[in-house]
């Protein structure tokens, strides 16, 4: 009974000691000495291209990232997929009884060097904003005295090289102080998120028991608009369409065949038009089936401190779609969205042609309660009912003179969505350590509107996720001139120095 006192008192002291030793004033100043120490690694990361279309840009990427994890005495294992690796880096503690997995991403968007006002969007820029609103771009030596909104702005900056960049640097403050987490880290690294990680399924699948942990935290995403400190619960998932439709064989003169051959961006215009009504919701039958909006969940939504006033004067709308009634509600539900659009030639290519074809890419938002192949297929059976003959390659000769209306239909489900209680083992953790380092309880969000491949760790792997977002809304992510805030990024660091010195 003796010993078991004297236990009970050394572990209380020792949990005091921990709470006093990363405070909340104590990971303010371990954020900001490890915000201004890591601002060349950031710099240096960001400056390799991270494209995933180009194979060896990426194989830099897994090498850097190789060499970061083993420097900070992490093992690391290449998981070998049909085109580039994934990278899992792990470090074990003996005495640890849980494991926690984290998702970092690696690759970028596509750039367009033209619509970047810098030099490249490899060669990260220090830049400060002007009072009409512009970016002046500063020598990077300013950035030992920077200024909390000041912002680098490179590809990646936000999503999602940034997080990556914070989280080797809160390993190293937390190395610095001589302490170690009570649990097990595993760090998996995906280098292809940007192409719908279509490897990641069979890789996971394949990795069971490498890959076998307690729980798993995403390191993406931007934090609630009012940038507070925040945890979001879930995301949507994600399938993509691409739909074609024809008009003459090439393109024609449009004074010899206005009138005469087919516009087929006329018909594709129609056809796409046709799948929503004037409100931006889906017409398709059955589209929203299996969503509903009970009164427990219509109180979590309402418990993020959104301002819809705000949303839409930062985005200049005028008016929004009403698929919900305000936004959180809306990003409950599938979407169907166009993402892009070609026909013709258009500006200083501009001609004065019928064009040969026309083509949308769709890309359609998924959530749980929604069969992704029962979507796909609701949509294609649309567009049959429009009376296309639809195929899935480039129509013949005889099937397009055999129809009126052809269309080329293909897709691909890239992953689904997931969703993990407030009050899970995971959740209820990381709540705590947010609230130590804040001092205030987090905004929870209940699902993200964006999609990340995370269902099949949640899937194949049994565990529950959550995503710690730490960037800013506004970082032009998927854009040209994407940045991050160094107010975030600092802040980032924080974050994560709490969760890891947080006792699971």
């Amino acid at each position: 009974m003796k010993h078991t006192s004297v236990f009970l008192f050394l572990f209380l002291l020792t949990i005091i000691a921990l709470g006093q030793k990363f405070d909340q004033n104590h990971l303010d100043s371990l954020s900001e000495y490890y915000a201004k120490n890591s601002f060349p690694l950031l710099r240096e990361l960001l400056s390799i291209p991270n494209d995933a279309t180009y194979t060896s840009d990426i194989e830099k990427n897994v090498q850097w990232c190789e060499n970061a994890f083993q420097t900070r005495n992490f093992t690391t294992t290449r998981i070998q997929t049909a085109t580039v690796p994934l990278l899992l880096a792990e470090r074990i503690n003996k005495k640890a009884k849980k494991t926690v997995l984290i998702y970092l991403q690696i690759d970028g968007q596509p750039v367009d060097t033209s619509r970047w006002y810098q030099k490249s969007p490899y060669l990260p820029a220090l830049k400060k904003q002007l009072p009409d609103g512009t970016w002046e771009e500063i020598d990077w030596e300013n950035i030992k005295d920077y200024n909390d909104n000041w912002r680098v702005f490179a590809r990646s900056a936000s999503d999602a090289k940034g997080p990556v960049a914070m989280f080797l640097a809160a390993l190293d403050a937390i190395a610095n102080e001589q302490f170690e987490p009570n649990y097990n880290v595993k760090v998996i690294m995906d280098f292809e998120e940007e192409l719908g990680s279509p490897r990641l399924p069979k890789a996971v699948d394949e990795n069971i028991k490498l890959l076998k942990s307690d729980m798993l935290i995403i390191f993406d995403g931007p934090r609630h608009i009012s940038n507070s400190p925040t945890l979001s619960f879930g995301a949507r998932g994600i399938a993509t369409i691409t739909l074609t439709t024809y008009g003459p064989i090439v393109a024609q003169h449009s004074g010899h065949f206005g009138n005469y051959a087919p516009n087929p961006a006329l018909r594709l215009s129609r056809l796409l038009a046709s799948m929503k009504d004037d409100d931006g919701k889906v017409t398709i039958p059955e589209f929203y089936d299996g969503v509903s909006i009970d009164m427990e969940t219509e109180k979590i939504l309402k418990a993020v401190p959104d301002d819809e006033n705000q949303i839409r004067d930062r985005l200049q709308l005028g008016s929004v779609d009403k698929v919900g009634r305000y936004y959180q509600e809306s990003i409950q539900y599938p979407s169907l969205n166009i993402r892009g659009m070609q026909s013709g030639w258009i500006n200083e290519k501009a001609r004065t042609i019928v064009p040969g074809w026309a083509r949308a890419e769709i890309d359609v938002r998924l959530v749980l309660e929604s069969d992704p192949k029962k979507l796909i297929h609701l949509i294609k059976q649309h567009i049959i009912d429009k009376g296309y003959y639809v195929t899935d390659s480039i129509p013949t000769k005889a099937e397009r003179m055999n129809h009126a209306k052809v269309a080329t239909f293909s897709s691909e489900i890239s992953y689904q969505s997931f969703r993990t209680n407030f009050d899970s083992e995971v959740g209820l953790w990381l709540r705590k350590a947010t609230k130590r380092a804040y001092g205030k309880a987090p905004i929870m969000i209940r699902m993200s509107g964006g999609s990340i491949p995370i269902s099949p760790f949640v899937t194949t792997l049994g565990i529950p996720a959550v995503t710690v977002p730490t960037v800013n809304r506004d970082n032009n992510q998927h854009s040209p001139n994407e940045n991050i805030r160094l107010g975030n990024y600092r802040e980032g660091i924080k974050t994560m120095i709490a969760i890891l010195t947080e006792e699971l």
